[in-house]
């Protein structure tokens, strides 16, 4: 059985992921960052709150706004900054940026620039899980945007055909790019559509951590003891634009009042206040501890080192150690 989540370690969690993000904004702003950025800002709970259901055996398949779970999986923040500023000691090298994050270390596939290309990705991990018997789940994050795409229709199919050891985790922040739901899709119950492929599949409060983390706990524990794969539908919102070239023109300032109302961060401290977990010591210890990890990180990066260009052609082939 999964123990409860810590919700101080919830709250760090998520801090940690909204300061490396605003760093990332600055940076960006300033010209270090080049390229395209998606930020995670407002859906962090979805990232923190699922990782707390897997275990480090565990895959995790993210999407091109993956910092988040990035983080949240175990990948250090010195390692993702270096990584956006296509500096050689990130964690792909330099060579993905923003959008490719990647470490076999932990078990972090991608980073995937392709809405929806994740899902096949997942399926793929999970089936060679199982053809080696292996026990592991297959965590694959995804936004509602990537449901309107066939590799979901095909990647839930067969995952639930063959019962495969996958997570699905949609998290659902109401828009592709700037597209809401409903001008998109003729169904908009998700949980319908997944059901509808003999999924277990059900909708959580993607802005409530320690509901997610339950509800990932609980699906999670199915999925690991053979149940198949299941679907859970993380309901969130972006608070910043859909990437900093977006002028945001399509969500009216009430709608994102309403959501920014319900900051996961704000929500989970008023929870340990509540219980007396936290007090206003304890948050300013948090905020000054990760700080200093950002500053720290940011400092890395910069004094980072570009790829030699006698490797340009690295990384093209697979590599065998000579015998």
């Amino acid at each position: 059985m999964t123990a409860a989540p810590d919700g101080v370690g919830l709250l760090r969690a998520m801090l940690r992921i909204r300061r490396l993000e605003e760093r990332c904004i600055e940076l960006y702003s300033a010209g270090e960052i080049r390229g395209f950025l998606h930020v995670y800002i407002g859906e962090e709970a979805v990232a923190v709150g699922v990782m707390q259901a897997l275990t480090p055996e565990d895959d995790v398949v993210g999407t091109y706004r993956e910092h988040g779970h990035a983080l949240a999986r175990g990948i250090p923040a010195r390692a993702i900054l270096a990584e956006m500023l296509g500096r050689q000691e990130g964690c792909s090298h330099g060579r993905g940026g923003s959008m490719h994050l990647f470490d076999a270390g932990t078990r972090f596939f991608g980073g995937n620039a392709i809405v929806g290309g994740g899902l096949p990705l997942a399926v793929g991990l999970a089936l060679a899980a199982r053809m080696r018997g292996e026990r592991r789940v297959t965590a694959c994050f995804f936004g509602e945007g990537a449901i309107a795409e066939g590799e979901f229709h095909e990647a839930l199919n067969l995952a639930a055909l063959w019962r495969l050891p996958v997570l699905f985790v949609c998290e659902n922040n109401q828009y592709a790019m700037g597209t809401a739901l409903e001008r998109s899709e003729s169904q908009t119950d998700l949980v319908l559509k997944a059901s509808s492929y003999e999924v277990p599949a059900w909708s959580v409060d993607g802005m409530d951590v320690e509901a997610v983390a339950a509800a990932a706990a609980e699906q999670a524990a199915m999925v690991r003891g053979g149940g198949g794969p299941c679907f859970l539908e993380a309901r969130t919102y972006r608070f910043r634009a859909h990437s900093m070239y977006d002028p945001d023109l399509y969500r009216s300032k009430e709608e994102i009042a309403r959501w920014t109302a319900r900051d996961p961060l704000a929500l989970q401290t008023a929870v340990l206040r509540e219980e007396g977990a936290l007090d206003d010591a304890g948050l300013a210890a948090m905020e000054a501890d990760v700080a200093a990890e950002m500053d720290d990180a940011v400092a890395f990066a910069r004094a980072g080192t570009l790829e030699p260009v006698e490797d340009l052609e690295r990384f093209v082939l697979t590599e065998v150690p000579a015998a």
